[in-house]
């Protein structure tokens, strides 16, 4: 495994990374949430899992509860809020698969 300077691991809601991950600089895994209703506001914790092999991009951030699948590319800056399917790759914000590997 491989983390590159400065990203921000939020890990409340518990984070999961395989073996042969490279994670860029500037990533943001972020496992906590809160209530869009103001009257129930309150943090929702959910994990994130990373698989092998794994290459998420410069800035990219991972919202709580997302599985990124074994092989796949999350691309610099992408905002995943999705579980992504193995060997993709994903981008933009939010993330959307751009190709097949």
């Amino acid at each position: 495994m491989f983390i590159n300077a400065d990203c921000k691991f939020q890990d409340q809601g518990g984070i999961y990374i395989g073996d042969d991950v490279f994670i860029g600089h500037n990533v943001v895994l972020a496992t906590l949430d809160h209530e869009i209703d103001p009257d129930k506001r309150g943090i929702i914790p959910a994990p994130i899992h990373i698989g092998n092999k794994v290459w998420i991009g410069a800035g990219a951030i991972i919202t709580k509860g997302v599985t990124i699948g074994d092989g796949s590319i999350v691309a610099a800056g992408a905002v995943v809020n999705k579980d992504v399917p193995e060997r993709v790759i994903v981008g933009g914000v939010p993330s959307k698969i751009i190709k097949s590997i």
